[in-house]
């Protein structure tokens, strides 16, 4: 696969995520708290927060989201197995699109180093 490079996509956003929260500090400000609060501690684990994320980036089609949830699963070590079958979910709910980005969310996997 590997017409996206992830590695060079989440550093590139992280860079002008990087100068936004510099320009429009109440709106990082504002976005970092909510992303706080929904992945703080609760009654679902840091993993399975992630796992729905990804989901949500896979049927909402969002390339950066896909790479950074994906670098973020295998910080948590997530294996493969768990990965691939939230990816079937994923394209469950989402039909072709979802198969489409799934596909490219397991290039992410791999592009970061997760298990062949």
């Amino acid at each position: 696969m590997g017409t996206t490079s992830y590695p060079e996509l989440t550093g590139a956003i992280s860079k002008q995520i990087a100068a936004l929260r510099k320009d429009i500090p109440e709106t990082m400000k504002g976005f970092s708290g909510m992303a706080q609060g929904a992945c703080g501690t609760g009654r679902l684990d840091e993993k399975t927060k992630e796992l729905i994320a990804m989901g949500i980036a896979i049927a909402l089609r969002c390339d950066g989201c896909i790479g950074f949830h994906t670098k973020a699963l295998l910080k948590l070590g997530t294996p493969r197995a768990e990965f691939e079958e939230m990816l079937a979910v994923a394209i469950y709910m989402g039909g072709g699109p979802s198969l489409m980005y799934a596909a490219q969310a397991l290039d992410a996997w791999e592009q970061f180093g997760g298990e062949a």
